[in-house]
């Protein structure tokens, strides 16, 4: 079992997350409504996630398909850019759209009506460190995702370009 010092939560206090399968049809699904309807209203509606935690909108490039792609996250500002986890609620396999922004960094970012582009590169073990506190104020949920899974959960700082 991975730990990580600066993770609160510890595994035995997380409920495992029931058929992963079902849950990534599911969660593949409310993301497409998500993000046509955000779209559509320029960002008026359904900008929050349950929870109230507001969303963004992230276009990335497929890395086998080179197709647009976008994702509806949680919106994470950090300085003069934002911050995006690759949590997929502490599933034990990266979400695809880590893999698309690994291999095409360039991504364009919709907060509100705003489209932004950017260049997203995954922080370092050091840095996430150093980011969890803010990760943690913004969406505190990240911990009990860190302590459910083994894997290193990733995080991109993204800048505009």
């Amino acid at each position: 079992m991975t730990q990580f010092d600066y993770v609160k939560t510890r595994r035995e206090d997380v409920d495992p997350i029931p058929n992963q399968s079902l849950v990534k049809v599911f969660m593949r699904w409310f993301t497409r409504l998500n993000v046509w309807v955000f779209k559509l209203s320029r960002g008026r509606l359904m900008k929050n996630f349950p929870g109230g935690h507001p969303i963004c909108v992230v276009g990335t490039t497929g890395r086998k398909s080179g197709k647009r792609r976008e994702i509806a996250l949680i919106h994470l500002p950090w300085r003069d850019g934002i911050l995006l986890v690759a949590s997929q609620g502490g599933m034990e396999t990266n979400p695809v759209w880590y893999y698309n922004i690994k291999a095409h960094p360039d991504i364009d970012v919709m907060v509100g009506g705003q489209h932004q582009l950017m260049v997203a590169r995954q922080a370092s073990d050091d840095e996430k460190r150093e980011l969890w506190p803010h990760l943690l104020s913004l969406y505190p949920d990240f911990d009990e995702y860190q302590a459910r899974t083994d894997r290193d959960i990733p995080v991109f700082i993204c800048m505009p370009r």
